[in-house]
């Protein structure tokens, strides 16, 4: 649905009855699409989506090791939820923390055999579920429109940030 209307300034409205139906289906499904990939995603490697958001950073780091601020802000986490989930994770010998060798303020999380065996080993199966369930079942042309809708999204997002 295109509008050729502009929005009124200086006055928000409240979305349609037919935006709201929009925007409903969209998140709606945005979150079974979550939701399938998470369970397959644990059923496959017994990985959560925050363990693999942590391997997949931590993976792709120079020397796979992050700073703790720094790997929050990777994956668009709090601190505080951050340092709670790299404590379960150093238990199950995925990661483990050390001090910062250029810093001794801050700790470094680094990635452990165990945990780049386990992303390794995860990695297949869930790129196959992405392809699956979201690539495949959109054309070219409506992988290309979702590509413009979610930088459209981020684009105005980012505008909104206070602390950016």
């Amino acid at each position: 649905m295109t509008s050729t209307t502009p929005p009124k300034r200086g006055k928000r409205q409240l979305p349609t009855t037919e935006e709201l139906k929009i925007w409903r289906g969209f998140i709606e499904t945005a979150e079974s699409l979550r939701s399938e990939l998470s369970a397959r995603l644990q059923r496959d490697s017994s990985l959560s989506t925050g363990d693999y958001a942590v391997l997949l950073a931590l993976s792709e780091a120079e020397g796979e090791r992050m700073r703790s601020s720094d790997l929050a802000t990777a994956i668009d986490w709090e601190r505080s939820r951050l340092s709670h989930h790299l404590g379960r994770m150093e238990r199950r010998g995925l990661v483990r923390r050390e001090n910062c060798a250029t810093d001794n303020r801050g700790a470094e999380v680094v990635l452990d055999t165990a945990g780049a065996e386990a992303f390794r080993g995860a990695t297949i199966p869930h790129l196959r579920a992405v392809r699956e369930l979201f690539v495949d079942a959109l054309t070219p042309e409506q992988l290309a429109a979702a590509a413009e809708l979610t930088e459209a999204l981020r684009t105005s997002l980012d505008k909104g940030r206070t602390w950016a």
